[in-house]
């Protein structure tokens, strides 16, 4: 079966000072969250839609889930882990918990503040995930990037054409993304930042799906303004 995670579980510290996380803040009169789960919903593929909240605000996720989207089974809210890895293992206990496991189960997991992606982004992370079981969306790098170990001076300068941006989704099979993380030492689970590095530390191979430019992860103020912009004009199209 093939299951979506929408993870909700930051605080968007970047945000400045608001009153509630990022995922909740307004775009176009309708909180991000729920245009992102949208697009979920209209992808007929997801047995369950798992959005993983911060405990205080799991409440206010259904309330606003109902409000906007109203009563729709396929959407459940779970209490997320105190990183994105744990919180991503959070939604997989509850599909373990609620469904159990198959050989070739897949989830697809996305930040809920990535509003903009598209049909052909989740259905091509669906397609290689069942098929590689382990993907990663990403956008070729249109500035050089510049390494610095220490913040001050330069390190190294890759080869631009070699380096991408990571966006999500980013896809697995389950049962080998929960086994290769409940491998990994406390110590390796404390500096990961990014899900498809528990694969490549295991040598799994991790297909790349192509993102787009504006697939944009709203961070801060300005993204916010940004992300506005992008919808006025799809609404004007």
């Amino acid at each position: 079966m093939i299951y979506a995670e929408i993870l909700a579980g930051g605080k968007g510290t970047r945000m400045g000072n608001v009153s509630m996380p990022k995922q909740f803040l307004t775009l176009n009169n309708r909180p991000v969250i729920i245009h992102t789960i949208e697009k979920f919903l209209l992808n007929e593929n997801f047995v369950k839609i798992i959005v993983v909240s911060p405990k205080e605000w799991i409440q206010h996720t259904k309330d606003i889930i109902k409000k906007h989207i109203g009563v729709e089974d396929r959407v459940v809210v779970v209490e997320g882990g105190h990183d994105r890895n744990e919180s991503i293992m959070s939604g997989i206990r509850y599909i373990e918990k609620n469904h159990g496991i198959n050989d070739d189960d897949v989830v697809i997991t996305h930040d809920a503040v990535r509003p903009f992606l598209t049909h052909r982004i989740i259905e091509e992370n669906i397609e290689a995930a069942l098929k590689y079981g382990a993907v990663d969306t990403v956008i070729e790098a249109v500035d050089t990037i510049i390494q610095s170990n220490d913040g001050d001076s330069i390190s190294d300068i890759p080869v631009r054409n070699t380096m991408y941006q990571g966006q999500t989704p980013q896809s697995f099979n389950i049962k080998k993304l929960t086994t290769h993380y409940n491998e990994l030492s406390d110590e390796q689970k404390a500096i990961l930042t990014d899900a498809c590095k528990i694969c490549l530390l295991k040598g799994d191979k991790v297909k790349i799906v192509k993102g787009e430019v504006f697939n944009i992860k709203i961070t801060t103020p300005y993204d916010l303004k940004v992300a506005s912009a992008l919808l006025k004009e799809q609404v004007a199209k």
